[in-house]
This record gives structure tokens, sequence and C-alpha cells, in this order.
């Protein structure tokens, strides 16, 4: 593996990492806040929070990994 595919490699991890912790805390803390407001919603009890957690997390990885394929993309046109 040559240097170029191992930065890429190295970028696409490194973002989506990024994606799923940030995507994971942003749904925790949505479950959280949705279960202590004041008029709490069927659907806010309906809701499991883990589950929540977890599509939050899969959302971000996806994000995370797209925004570094399309900065790497950016970056090899702009050479």
């Amino acid at each position: 593996m040559d240097r170029k595919n191992k930065r890429f490699l190295l970028l696409i991890v490194s973002c989506s990492a990024t994606g799923v912790i940030l995507g994971g805390t942003s749904s925790w803390a949505k479950s959280s806040h949705c279960l202590q407001a004041a008029n709490v919603t069927s659907e806010c009890l309906t809701q499991e929070p883990l589950t929540n957690t977890i599509q939050g997390m899969s959302t971000g990885l996806i994000a995370g990994a797209g925004a570094a394929i399309g900065a790497a993309w950016q970056l090899r046109h702009e050479d």
C-alpha cells in the first residue's frame, strides 16, 4: 500500500470515527432531552434511547465517510 492510499484510508477512518462519536452523542442527548421535557410525547416514550443512539452513530459513520471522500475528491481535482 503506497503513501497516498494510507493517507486516504486514515482520512476516512478518522472522519468516520468522528462522525460516529458526534452522531451517537447527539442522538443520546436528544433522547435524554426528550424524556426530561415538561410535556413528554408518546413518540418520545415509544422510542428506545439505545436504538436512537445506534441510528445516530450509523448516520454519523456514513456522513463522516462521505465527507472524507468528498474532501479527498476535491483535493485531488485541485492538483
